[in-house]
């Protein structure tokens, strides 16, 4: 599926006009004419801008071509997903048995990692901001009402505070305005809103109050719960937010419950001794010399406090225990959260058998990635998408309930 704008030039040769005419009179950017010049998406700002200079409609400029190969008889449940990041929840509820028909991911290196792992996969690399304004029915290939799922999760951003009632303009100018654009355009039968537990304080709670109270006026009955990873096959303590959302009118028939706790809790013994190589960082020498010095298990207040202090420097007096400096993980615990930084002082996490970080290769397995997904980007762009996912497990573990609960429809 994609955009085409011949309707527009075709509109400014009866006007007399040509691109740089449009640019100029209309206020855009060029960057915006060349988008247009490659049949790309533009904002909906921009289009409003075209349409008031030549006095037309957004039909009278824009056409959504529908590709031969478009795939009209899916036999599973359809499902798109934004914010798609490096794939770790498209993952999880692919294996759940879901038809992914769409993602959304801005990051060039993560889009190019969903397209080399999954090349039947359509991944859209541009700003979600310019494919929600679009008749998403169209773009892609789905009647309102008819899509089975709509995955993702949108950074945390406070909103504004317009009325009593907060709506959906309450949240423009946020990434979640534009998942929630999706969910009043495509009305699934259900949604998957994963998030960060720190949301449900966010802003004194009101951020996430916002949040419930749009997903309601769109119709749609939610249930939350925090989920630790740990508890879904992970061996990673890594709490999220999970937000499940059913449409009104199939409430009689849809029941979600959230997954049950797996029986065995994994830990490090038994992703690390086995990882294949991967790319990494080392530490510098002299942090290498003072790691070595730490036990597995172990942080700061294990070695020898001269040399503790000269380290921690100005973290010294600072109060909290700080357990997160010198820190060396254990084979007989889980990972803490695999962050998108692989050496952070107040957050470190050395490998147990070597005075060095994990390899992405290691978090990745943390983080249960299957091996042969290749993460594309420098080292410090592929630690980044591997810390910013969602633990494939876990998501996995959600989607198959989801699963179970849309059957009741099939």
């Amino acid at each position: 599926m994609g955009i085409c704008y011949n309707k527009l030039w075709k509109l400014l040769i009866d006007k007399n006009m040509n691109k740089t005419d449009l640019k100029e009179t209309a206020g855009i950017s060029f960057n915006v004419l060349a988008r247009m010049g490659k049949n790309e998406p533009i904002s909906f700002e921009s289009m409003e801008k075209i349409c008031t200079t030549l006095n037309c409609d957004i039909g009278d400029i824009i056409e959504i071509e529908k590709p031969m190969n478009m795939d009209n008889n899916r036999t599973g449940f359809t499902t798109i997903e934004l914010f798609a990041g490096a794939g770790g929840l498209a993952l999880g509820i692919e294996k759940a048995g879901f038809d992914t028909i769409g993602l959304i991911e801005f990051d060039k290196d993560a889009a190019e990692t969903l397209k080399v792992n999954r090349p039947n996969w359509r991944v859209i690399h541009d700003d979600v901001a310019n494919i929600s304004c679009l008749n998403l029915e169209e773009y892609f290939g789905i009647k309102a009402g008819e899509l089975d799922l709509l995955s993702g999760g949108a950074p945390c951003q406070a909103f504004s505070y317009a009325g009593k009632r907060l709506g959906l303009e309450d949240a423009r100018g946020t990434l979640f305005y534009h998942y929630a654009t999706f969910l009043q355009k495509l009305q699934p039968k259900m949604f998957l809103f994963e998030n960060v537990r720190g949301l449900l304080t966010h802003d004194k709670g009101r951020t996430y109050a916002t949040i419930t109270s749009i997903f309601e006026q769109a119709g749609y009955s939610i249930q939350k719960q925090v989920l630790n990873a740990w508890d879904y096959g992970n061996p990673q303590k890594r709490e999220r937010l999970i937000t499940i959302g059913i449409r009104n009118d199939l409430l009689e028939k849809v029941h979600y419950q959230f997954p049950k706790p797996r029986d065995y809790k994994p830990i490090l013994r038994d992703v690390l001794l086995d990882c294949p190589d991967g790319p990494g960082v080392q530490y510098g020498e002299k942090k290498r010399k003072i790691f070595e010095l730490v036990p597995p298990g172990g942080y700061w207040r294990d070695i020898n406090p001269v040399i503790a202090k000269e380290y921690m420097k100005s973290c010294w007096d600072m109060e909290g225990g700080r357990t997160g400096i010198l820190r060396r993980m254990s084979l007989d615990e889980p990972s803490l959260t695999v962050l998108t930084s692989p050496s952070q002082k107040q957050t470190e996490r050395c490998h147990p058998l070597e005075a060095r970080p994990f390899t992405v290769r290691e978090n990745a397995r943390c983080q249960s990635f299957p091996d042969d997904w290749e993460f594309c980007g420098n080292v410090s762009s592929q630690y980044k998408q591997v810390g910013n996912a969602v633990p494939v497990n876990l998501a996995y573990d959600i989607a198959k309930e989801i699963h179970k609960a849309l059957e009741a429809i099939k």
